[in-house]
C-alpha cells in the first residue's frame, strides 16, 4: 500500500479527542480529506467559528491552518461515513449511573450507537477505529453489531487505537507520540487494516513509534497505562499524611524518589487529587472488569487508587474547615481555578468540584475565578446533580469572576485548586490588604512561596508539609507550640 491508499478519514465525535486527533491528522497529512462529524449543531458551529469549543494550547493554529482546506466539522454524518476510507469513533464513555456495573463499568450506549449508524450508512467495505476508551474486548461488540446489521457485500475491520492525550499538551502529545498502538486480529484482512492505519501515522512518526499488537492487548494497555499514572499520584498524595504527621517536605520526598532512575520523576507531584475524564473513568472500569473475571484481590487492588484520592480530597477540604475555626457558615471563600489542571477549561472530575461542594455544604459563600472555565459550566457543575442544597440556593451562594483580584476582595480564605502559571504571578500584597483578618490561603497544588506568602502575614497551609509560623507549627490548622 502507498501513502495515497487513504483518500478520506471521518471522526465521529467532536470532543476532546475527535477533534483534536483529526486536526492533527488533517495538519500531516494534507492529502487526506478529513471530516469530523457530530449530532451536536452547537458543537460543530463552534468547530467552524472563531472560538473552538475547547481550549488545547496550539489547536487553534492547526484548525486555522487547515480548516475548510482538507479539515471539515460537520452534522451531515452519512455523506461523512459513506465516503471515508477510515472511521474514528470517538465519542464519550461515561461510567454507567444506573443498571448492573453503576460507578464503575463504562457506559458504551454512544460507541454501540456509532457502530449501528455505520451498519445502516455504510455502502462499502470500511476500516473502523476504536478511539474511545472502551473496556477490553468492546472491539468484539462492535464487529458484532457491524456483522449483524451489515448491507450484502459489505465486510469491516476494527482495529483498536487508543488515544494518549494529556489534556494541556494534546497537540504536543499527538505530534510528537512516543508510541502509537494499533491493535488488530490476526488475520490477513485485519493486518491490511492495520498497515493502512500505521501508513497514516507515517506521515510524520517514525515506524518504530507505530506498535502493532492484538486488539485485547491495545484495549488493555489504555487502561494499564492510565491506572499505573493514577496509583502513582494516589501513593504520593498517601505519604503527603504521613509528612504532615512527621515534619517531612513530601516535595523533598518526592524528589528523593524521582531521582531513582526505577521509578522516575513523573506523576509525583502531591495536590488535592487527580481529577479529568480518564483517570478516574478507566480505573473504575479495570476495578468492574476484574471483579467480573471473578479476580476479587485485583479489583481491590485498584480500587484502592480511587480510595486514596477520594480520601486526599475529603482530607484538604475537612482541613479548610477546621483551619477556618470549625466554621464556613456565610464567609466568603474565593476559589482560584477550577479546571482539573492547567491549560485545559476541562472540569470533569475536577478536585474543584468537591472543594467547592463541600464547603457549600457547610454554608459558604464562594468567588470563583477561573481563566478558562466558562461561568455556565462552574454552575452546571455545582447544581447537577446537587441532593443536599437546592440549585437555586447553590446560584445565590456562588459568584464567578473574570479575574483573581476582584474574586478575592473581602473574602476570609483563598483555596488554590488549579495550578495556572499566572497565580504564581498575582500580587499577592495587593490581595492581602484587601482581605479580611486572618486572611488564609490553602495552597491545594503546591504551586506558591510559601515563605513570601507568610512575610506578608497570610496563614498558610499546603499539601504535604507544615507550614511554620511565628513559632507555631501548623498541621493543616492544628497548632503545637514548638
Amino acid at each position: 500500500m502507498n501513502n495515497t491508499t487513504t483518500k478520506k478519514i471521518c471522526g465521529i465525535g467532536a470532543g476532546y479527542v475527535g477533534g483534536p486527533t483529526c486536526s492533527v491528522i488533517a495538519l500531516k497529512c494534507p492529502e487526506i480529506q478529513v471530516t469530523v462529524v457530530d449530532k451536536s449543531k452547537d458543537r460543530i458551529a463552534q468547530w467552524n467559528s472563531d472560538k473552538l469549543p475547547i481550549y488545547e494550547p496550539g489547536l487553534d493554529e492547526v484548525v486555522k491552518n487547515c480548516r475548510g482546506r482538507n479539515l471539515f466539522f460537520s452534522t451531515d454524518i452519512e455523506t461523512a461515513i459513506k465516503e471515508a476510507d477510515i472511521i474514528f469513533i470517538s465519542v464519550n464513555t461515561p461510567t454507567k449511573t444506573f443498571g448492573i456495573g453503576k460507578g464503575r463499568a463504562a457506559d458504551l450506549k454512544y460507541v454501540e450507537n456509532a457502530a449501528r449508524m455505520i451498519a445502516e450508512i455504510a455502502t462499502e467495505n470500511k476500516i473502523v477505529v476504536e478511539k474511545s476508551t472502551v473496556p477490553v474486548r468492546a472491539a468484539e461488540s462492535i464487529m458484532k453489531i457491524l456483522r449483524a446489521n451489515h448491507k450484502p457485500g459489505v465486510s469491516y475491520q476494527i482495529l483498536s487505537n487508543p488515544e494518549f492525550l494529556a489534556e494541556g499538551t494534546a497537540i504536543n502529545d499527538l505530534i510528537n507520540a512516543d508510541r502509537v498502538l494499533i491493535g488488530g486480529e490476526d488475520s490477513t484482512e485485519g493486518q491490511a487494516a492495520i498497515e493502512k492505519l500505521s501508513k497514516v501515522y507515517e506521515h510524520w512518526l517514525p515506524r518504530k513509534n507505530i506498535i502493532t499488537m492484538n486488539t485485547w492487548s491495545s484495549e488493555l494497555s489504555k487502561l494499564a497505562a492510565n491506572a499505573f499514572l493514577a496509583q502513582r499520584i494516589s501513593s504520593i498524595n498517601s505519604l503527603s499524611a504521613v509528612c504532615e504527621a512527621t515534619g517531612a517536605d513530601v516535595s523533598e520526598v518526592a524528589r528523593a524518589v524521582g531521582l531513582d532512575s526505577r521509578i522516575g520523576s513523573k506523576f509525583l507531584q502531591a495536590s488535592v487529587g487527580f481529577g479529568g475524564s480518564c483517570f478516574q473513568k478507566d480505573i473504575l472500569n479495570l476495578v468492574y472488569i476484574c471483579e467480573c473475571l471473578n479476580l476479587p484481590e485485583v479489583a481491590a487492588y485498584w480500587q484502592q487508587v480511587i480510595d486514596m484520592n477520594e480520601y486526599q480530597k475529603m482530607r484538604f477540604s475537612s482541613k479548610i474547615i477546621e483551619s477556618l475555626f470549625n466554621t464556613v457558615t456565610d464567609k466568603e471563600i474565593a476559589l482560584l481555578g477550577f479546571a482539573f489542571k492547567k491549560n485545559t477549561g476541562d472540569t470533569r472530575e475536577s478536585a474543584a468540584i468537591y472543594v467547592a461542594k463541600t464547603l457549600l455544604d457547610e454554608g459558604a459563600k464562594l468567588h470563583i475565578y477561573d481563566p478558562k472555565v466558562e461561568e455556565e459550566q462552574i454552575i452546571e457543575d455545582l447544581t447537577h446533580p446537587y441532593v443536599t442544597i437546592e440549585p437555586e440556593l447553590v446560584k445565590h451562594r456562588i459568584s464567578i469572576y473574570s479575574n483573581a483580584y476582584e474574586a478575592t476582595k473581602n473574602v476570609h480564605a483563598i483555596v488554590v485548586c488549579t495550578e495556572w502559571d499566572e497565580f504564581l504571578e498575582l500580587d499577592y500584597k495587593r490581595i492581602y490588604s484587601n482581605m479580611m483578618k486572618p486572611a488564609h490561603i490553602f495552597d491545594g497544588r503546591k504551586i506558591l512561596d510559601h515563605d513570601e506568602l507568610q512575610k506578608i502575614g497570610f496563614i498558610v497551609q499546603t499539601i504535604g508539609k507544615k507550614v511554620m509560623r511565628t513559632g507555631i507549627s501548623r498541621i493543616w490548622g492544628s497548632q503545637t507550640q514548638i
